[in-house]
Formats: C-alpha cells, structure tokens, sequence
C-alpha cells in the first residue's frame, strides 16, 4: 500500500497542540505518516484559534498559501479545523472554495470517517454539531520517542462566559474526565518515559463540577502525585475567581508539584474587571498572589493581560500598571483588545483607538521585560533542579532544562543527561533564559 503523508498546522494554546497530536493519532490508524513538509502531504490540516483576530488572518494567510499546493495537486486533501472551524462552518467554503474537510471541536474522533468518506465520494463536509459527550478528550496521544513531557487533557469547555471570549461558544460548556480515566493515561506516559505532565483546560480550578462523588481539582492532583515515575505536576490555565485556599496549599504539601502557576489577571482596574464579566476584583487578585507567595516563597506567578478594552481609560490603565508594579510577576503574555463577534464586549461603547491600543501595549511590554528582568537576575548563585530536555537551540555543545518555576536555562553537559534531574547553579540571568552550571545529579 502506498504511504500517505499528514501535515498539520497548529494555531493557539497548549490545548490546541494537544488536539492536533489527537488527531495525528487517529490518522495513523488509517495509514497515514505525520510529515513536517507541506509540499509532501497528501492531506493537510489546520488546527485553528479563535480568541483573537490576528490568529484567524495568520489561519486563512496560511490557507491560501496551501491553495497552491491543491492546485498542482487536486487529490490533495485539506481540511479546517478548531475554534474558527467551529465559529464559521460552512462560511468558510464559500471564503476559500477548494477546502474539502471543515470540522469543529467536539468532531476530532469523527476524523477517520469524515477522510475516508472524502477519499470515496470526493464531497465537501462540514461537522460543527456538539455533543453531550467529547469523545475526543480520551484518545491516547503515545509520547515520541525520548519525550519526557505531556500535555494531558482533564476537561473541555467554560461556563464563565468573559465579555470578550469566544470559547465558551466554539468550545462548549464544561466538561470533565473521570479521575479515572485521566490516571490510566497518566500511568501509560509514565510507562513510556514521561517524567512531567501538563493538566489542560480552559478553567483547570473547576475540574469535576458535572462529575459525582465529590472528584475535584485537588484531589485530582493527589491522586496524581502518587504516580510512579512522575516527579512533576503542572497544569493551565487557572481563572482567579475559583482558585481555592485549598489548590494554593497543594504547592507547599504537594513535592511533585511544580512551583509555579498561570493566573490571567486581564486587567488591575475594577471597572475593566466588571466589564469584562471576570468575576473578581483587584483587591481579591491581590489576596490571592499574597496567599500563594505565603504558602510557597518560590513560586513563579505568570498572567495574561488585555490593553485597550472597551471603556478602558487612561486612569484604568495606569490602575493595570500599578498592579504589574505590586505584583511583580515573572513574565506576562499581553495584548491588544480584539473584538470577536458574538461576544457581549463588542456591543460596549468608549472603544480604544488602535494607535492609543498599540501605545499602551509597547509601554506595558517594556515595564514587564524590566520585571522578568530582574526576577531572573535574583536567580543568579541560586541552586536549581532542572529536568535535562535536550540540546540547546543556541549551542551544541549546550544542553537545555527547565527549572520547577518554568524557566529555560541553558548549560554545559552531554546528551547522555536527557530525562535526568539535575542540579544546576545559575551564573547568569537574561530575558528570555537562565545560564546554569551543573553541581550534581
């Protein structure tokens, strides 16, 4: 039988990738090989995200450009796929004609029958529809060989409805794997190698609402903890409004872990918070990160931070600055309001113009390379463990690592280290990595 070759594009988060590593599985069941050459596909998808505006232009960029591709090659397959694909439907046949396969996110486990029915009859197709059950969350991704690290999804959906969001809408509402389910896929990575596991979901700090029997998040994680040959636990992303005394306690009773937690703030002002529909305010925010450097002096905080939303004023902004000041955090992913269509933020008046947008966002940026600057620096003379993941991108002779609080630092070692712990003294501190020296094992 002649190999078949896949080719995939993956847009947006973590959760993303790990959806397209899902579909990769499936397809190799019906006989097709995972390539990293467009040009060699038989059949292509793109994995997209929704969440800004700039994502969706960069999708049907990259769309367009595979269109050539088709047009040398008319058996070529390509195929739509994530939040846009969920958002748009059938629009977006009629936007780039040639697309064969246009699916959503509660249809990946329906992607060897949607290929093949494609390859039998050559029709268009399109499957936006939810179900009450996402069959997809359990197919098992096996890691690469050498992997030591996974992403493992613990649920899908939101129920919290931000004024400026879109996936509650193209994700769905809620829902959870049984603990069940999610330790037997833990024990299988741990059988391959993998040493650390990343928990996703949209909100990881109501796992196990529409479960029985009391499963919540924290238990979750305990029950995980007992997992031999796991030595570390992260997970994303966390809202600020759920996140429990008990989850912030995990960080100092819980070794495996890892010291370091991803709480999107979007904004400091209480009246942008209320806007947005986020569900707390400054002040509680503040509590909170006081509650996790109480229980755990080591932690890396990191955050996501909105500019320009609708009815933002100087004087809100300038409340987002104070709060970076405070807080401090190790880095931040920042951006400029987008406005998504269905949202309730694009019914909002006082829109910010997008040179003032653009402003704000170059002033915050440089405030918080500062911050993570120096958070870095502090680091200088201090002992880390690091979990040893390959070569370094910036010299062969370097090895790469992360640090338990999510920071790459490079160092002088061999490949005979990968999937090691090691102990590293950091010499130096930059921007965007750590220098290290190995002390021991």
């Amino acid at each position: 039988m002649k190999n078949k070759y896949l080719y995939i594009e993956t847009f947006g988060c973590q959760m993303n990738v790990h959806d397209s590593e899902q579909m990769a599985v499936l397809l190799a069941d019906i006989g097709y090989k995972l390539v990293e050459n467009s040009q060699k596909a038989d059949l292509i998808l793109i994995n997209t995200c929704s969440i800004r505006e700039k994502a969706e232009q960069k999708a049907f960029s990259e769309l367009g450009r595979l269109m050539k591709l088709k047009e040398k090659n008319p058996n070529l397959i390509i195929g739509f796929a994530g939040c846009l694909a969920q958002h748009l439907g059938v629009k977006v046949h009629s936007r780039v004609k040639n697309v064969d396969l246009v699916f959503g996110t509660h249809n990946i486990h329906r992607l060897p029958e949607m290929i093949t029915d494609i390859q039998k009859e050559r029709k268009k197709i399109t499957r936006i529809d939810f179900s009450s059950k996402i069959y997809s969350l359990n197919i098992f991704v096996p890691p690469s060989e050498g992997s030591l690290c996974a992403f493992v999804s613990i649920m899908q959906g939101c129920d919290n409805y931000c004024a400026y969001c879109v996936v509650p809408y193209l994700r769905g509402p809620e829902m959870s794997r049984t603990p069940g389910d999610i330790l037997d896929e833990i024990q299988k990575l741990s059988r391959c190698g993998v040493k650390e596991v990343t928990l996703l979901g949209q909100n990881v700090n109501s796992y196990g609402k529409n479960l029985k029997h009391g499963s919540n998040f924290v238990s979750l994680i305990k029950k995980i903890s007992d997992i031999d040959g796991i030595d570390r636990i992260r997970f994303t992303t966390s809202h600020p409004k759920d996140l429990s005394d008990e989850l912030i306690d995990c960080f100092s009773r819980v070794p495996k872990l890892c010291e370091h937690i991803h709480l999107p703030v979007q904004s400091g002002s209480n009246s942008i918070l209320k806007l947005m529909n986020r569900g707390y305010s400054t002040e509680e925010y503040l509590r909170k990160i006081d509650r996790l450097r109480s229980s755990c002096p080591k932690i890396s905080i990191t955050s996501d931070i909105i500019v320009g939303f609708p009815g933002e004023t100087q004087k809100d902004y300038q409340e987002t600055i104070d709060m970076m000041e405070k807080i401090r955090f190790d880095s931040v992913f920042s951006f400029k309001y987008s406005e998504r269509k269905g949202t309730a933020a694009q019914k909002l008046q006082g829109k910010v113009t997008e040179t003032e947008k653009r402003q704000r966002l170059k002033e915050l940026q440089a405030l918080q390379d500062r911050h993570t600057q120096e958070k870095n620096t502090e680091l200088e003379e201090s002992v880390q463990e690091l979990l040893v993941e390959g070569r370094s991108k910036n010299s062969e002779q370097d090895m790469m690592g992360r640090t338990r609080s999510w920071k790459i630092v490079n160092f002088k070692g061999g490949p005979e280290l990968i999937g090691k712990l090691v102990n590293v003294e950091i010499t130096r501190g930059y921007l965007h990595s750590l220098r290290g020296k190995m002390i021991d094992r």
